[in-house]
């Protein structure tokens, strides 16, 4: 593969998806082929599944079928969409991708994250980011944020405050385990100072290529 594959990570209401638009149009603006897309979803068959894992009427779903729906979409985001722009050269910005998985249902749901690990390689023939942004923001002030800025809140939204703690701690030990590879963003600061930090190290990896 010849492109560079960048992803967006954090708990809901940390800001990754303003700042993943904004990385995609300021690379757009520079010249680079970019595609700008989202898990769960990213293709028509995808965004079904999404539809169904994020419904609030689907309280009843079991955590593993919830874990299996988003690989099944994942596994159909990236056959379709992401391995193709990725041998075409494109840089691939997402929004999300399998460290949610290991946030939300390894840590936040608690389940096996070596089953989680097979489930990836068998979705995605064990595709990694080439570089990952984690934006990390307190529990509190991310609740804020969605309590004033989203009238309908999804299914994974919904669930309370020490589920997403759980996430959040998860996405920190990701962190620190994938030192190369992920940036810890402090996202209480504002949305410009984020964009800059952002941008800049991303515009290094681009110029710096695929390794």
């Amino acid at each position: 593969m010849k492109g560079l594959f960048i992803t967006f990570e954090g708990i809901d209401g940390c800001g990754k998806t303003t700042q993943a638009r904004r990385t995609y149009d300021a690379l757009r603006k520079l010249g680079y082929l970019t595609l700008l897309t989202r898990e769960p979803g990213g293709t028509a068959i995808a965004e079904q599944v999404r539809a169904i894992i994020l419904d609030p009427a689907n309280r009843a779903m079991a955590w593993k079928t919830e874990l299996l729906l988003y690989n099944a979409s994942r596994a159909q985001h990236v056959a379709e969409k992401i391995f193709p722009a990725l041998a075409r050269g494109t840089v691939v910005v997402c929004d999300r991708f399998y460290d949610a998985t290991v946030a939300y249902q390894g840590y936040g749901r608690r389940l096996d994250r070596t089953a989680l690990a097979a489930l990836h390689r068998i979705a995605t023939r064990n595709l990694v980011p080439d570089l990952t942004f984690i934006f990390d923001l307190p529990v509190a002030a991310a609740r804020a944020r969605m309590a004033k800025d989203r009238k309908v809140k999804d299914r994974l939204e919904r669930e309370k405050n020490a589920f997403q703690e759980r996430v959040r701690r998860g996405y920190r030990a990701i962190a620190r385990q994938a030192r190369r590879r992920c940036r810890l963003v402090d996202a209480t600061r504002t949305i410009d100072d984020i964009t800059r930090d952002v941008l800049g190290q991303v515009l290094a990896r681009v110029r710096r290529g695929r390794k």
